[in-house]
C-alpha cells in the first residue's frame, strides 16, 4: 500500500470545561458541583456511560473518560436507600476514574451525591434535556470534538461533487494545478494545510483552518484570496475526502501506473483512500489529469473499468484464435482420416 507524505497525527481529549462550554446550547450544561476539577479531568470518548451499574455496587463497569449520565432510574435507586447507604453507594465509585457525571431533565441529585462531587473535585453536570435526547447530543458533539485527525500538506478540491485531496513534496505544482482547476469550475476547500478528521468509521472529512480559509499561496503572486478573485461558488466548507491523488516528479516516479487493472489505496487515519499517483513533468497538462483521474474513479464506482474491460476483450481474442486453431488440426485430421479410407477401397 503507498504511503503518502508525513505528516502530524493527534488523538485529541478535551477537558470537562471545554466540554461544557463548547456543547450545543440545547444542552444548557451548568455545574451543580465539583467545578474546580473541571479543566484537570478529560474526556477522551464520544461514548456515554450510564452509572447505574456503579451505584449498585459495581464500580469496576466504570470506563475512563467517558461522561457518565445519572438519570430518573438511577436517581430512583438512589431515593430508596437511606442516608447511610447512599452514601456507602457514592463512596464506593471510583471518583478518580470518572471525568464527569451529568445528570438529566434537570433533577435534583441527592445531597451525598453532591457532597462527594464538590470533596473530590469531580464535575457535576446538569442539563434539562431527557436522558435519550441529551445522550444523542452529547454523542454527537464529541464524536466532532474527539475524532482522531491529522494535518496534511496538500490541496483538497470539490471535483464533480467528490472530495479530492492532492499531495505531493513542496514545488511540486499542487497549488497551481488547483487554481488551474477553480478556473474550470472547481471548488476549493483547503489549501497548504488540510485538516483530516475521521468523523466516523471508515469516513473522512477534510477542512481547512480558519486563518487560512478561501485563501492561495502561488509561487510569484504570493497570497490571494479565491473568493475576491473568482466569486463565492469558487470556494466550499469541509467535504468528505472520497480521492487521493500523489503528484510526483517525472524522474521519482518509480510506480508509474501503465494499465490500471487494479485500483490502489493510500490509508489516511486507518481509512483506505482510492489512490492515483501522477507524474508531472514540463508540459504535462496536471488539471486536465487530475479531471480525468476523478472521472477514472467515478467511472469505476459504478462499476467500469476499462483497462479490465480491455483485458476481457484481449482474453475473448484470443480465445477465439485458439478455438480456430483447434478446429482447423481437427478438420485436417479428418481429411487425412477420408484419404486413408479411400486408398483402401
Amino acid at each position: 500500500m503507498p504511503t503518502a507524505p508525513t505528516n502530524t497525527f493527534e488523538n485529541p481529549t478535551i477537558t470537562v470545561g471545554a466540554f461544557v462550554t463548547g456543547a450545543p446550547p440545547a444542552l444548557s450544561l451548568s455545574f451543580l458541583a465539583g467545578a474546580r476539577g473541571a479543566e484537570s479531568r478529560v474526556l477522551r470518548a464520544p461514548r456515554i456511560q450510564k452509572l447505574g451499574l456503579a451505584l449498585a455496587g459495581f464500580p469496576h463497569y466504570v470506563h475512563e473518560g467517558r461522561v457518565q449520565i445519572v438519570g430518573q432510574s438511577e436517581l430512583q435507586f438512589l431515593g430508596q436507600l437511606t442516608p447511610a447507604e447512599r452514601r456507602e453507594a457514592v463512596a464506593k465509585l471510583e471518583q478518580e476514574k470518572i471525568s464527569c457525571i451529568l445528570v438529566t431533565k434537570g433533577l435534583t441529585p441527592p445531597a451525598e451525591l453532591l457532597e462527594a462531587a464538590e470533596r473530590a473535585a469531580l464535575p457535576l453536570i446538569q442539563t434539562p434535556l431527557v436522558s435519550s435526547v441529551a445522550i444523542n447530543s452529547v454523542t454527537e458533539y464529541l464524536e466532532e470534538a474527539l475524532a482522531p485527525r491529522e494535518v496534511r500538506h496538500g490541496v483538497l478540491l470539490d471535483l464533480y461533487g467528490l472530495g479530492v485531496l492532492i499531495e505531493g513534496k513542496s514545488g511540486v505544482g499542487k497549488s497551481e494545478c488547483a487554481l488551474d482547476l477553480i478556473m474550470r469550475g472547481h471548488m476549493l476547500v483547503a489549501d497548504d494545510l488540510v485538516e483530516v478528521r475521521r468523523t466516523r468509521p471508515g469516513q473522512l472529512t477534510g477542512s481547512t483552518p480558519d486563518l487560512l480559509r478561501e485563501h492561495m499561496e502561488i509561487r510569484g503572486l504570493g497570497i490571494i484570496n479565491v473568493r475576491e478573485l473568482f466569486g463565492a461558488s469558487s470556494v466550499g466548507g469541509p467535504r468528505q475526502i472520497d480521492l487521493d491523488i500523489l503528484l510526483q516528479r517525472w524522474e521519482e516516479a518509480t510506480e508509474v501506473e501503465r494499465l490500471g487493472l487494479d485500483a490502489r489505496t493510500v490509508e489516511i487515519l486507518g481509512v483506505a483512500v482510492p489512490h492515483f499517483v501522477l507524474p508531472v513533468s514540463p508540459g504535462r497538462n496536471v488539471a486536465t489529469l487530475v479531471e480525468t483521474a476523478v472521472r477514472v474513479h467515478l467511472m469505476r464506482l459504478r462499476g467500469y473499468n476499462a483497462a479490465q474491460g480491455l483485458a476481457a476483450r484481449h482474453r475473448e481474442a484470443l480465445g477465439e484464435r485458439e478455438t480456430k486453431a483447434r478446429g482447423g488440426r481437427g478438420a485436417g485430421r479428418a481429411r487425412g482420416a477420408d484419404d486413408g479410407a479411400g486408398d483402401g477401397r
